[in-house]
């Protein structure tokens, strides 16, 4: 049972895909981050974002990553989520490391939006990829010329100084 006191639930777009962590005992860790828009506009009547780092983390029973495995770079999800205080010394200095610990998601996209989304990723990667290897060729090479010999006198007689 969840602490009501301490959760919330975060609506944003993920910022990359995310990052998989396997640990000793099987378990895995997930981190992604999501861009969430704040609740106001500036003058410029436009709505500014902050970049949330979330935490999940997947049972070493759960067959691969469970929900996680379908998220991509992009994609509107909501989190529910829990704080936790890390708390450790670095260096002789205590560090309180404030997480928040992606508890489920739900995603706000029907599947087809965010295949589409992913397909086109893979296209211009795939064309990227295209336009690198022949950048990587190079031009046609040229046929090797004979060596032009100038000869040490010639070259003194056209210097305009002596």
């Amino acid at each position: 049972m969840s602490n009501p006191r301490n959760n919330g639930n975060i609506v944003g777009r993920l910022a990359n895909d995310p990052k998989v962590f396997e640990n000793k005992d099987g378990s895995k860790k997930v981190l992604f981050t999501l861009f969430v828009d704040r609740n106001y506009t500036n003058a410029q009547n436009q709505r500014d974002s902050d970049a949330v780092p979330v935490e999940a983390f997947v049972r070493a029973q759960a067959q691969g990553l469970g929900p996680y495995a379908n998220i991509h770079r992009g994609d509107l999800v909501t989190i529910g989520y829990t704080l936790r205080m890390d708390r450790y010394s670095k260096n002789g200095e205590p560090v309180f490391d404030l997480k928040v610990i992606s508890e489920d998601i739900s995603f706000l996209e029907p599947r087809s939006v965010t295949q589409a989304r992913l397909q086109e990723r893979v296209q211009s990667a795939e064309a990227q990829n295209h336009t690198l290897q022949v950048q990587a060729q190079g031009p046609a090479p040229v046929g090797a010329a004979a060596p032009t010999v100038v000869h040490a006198s010639a070259v003194g007689e056209e210097l305009p100084f002596g």
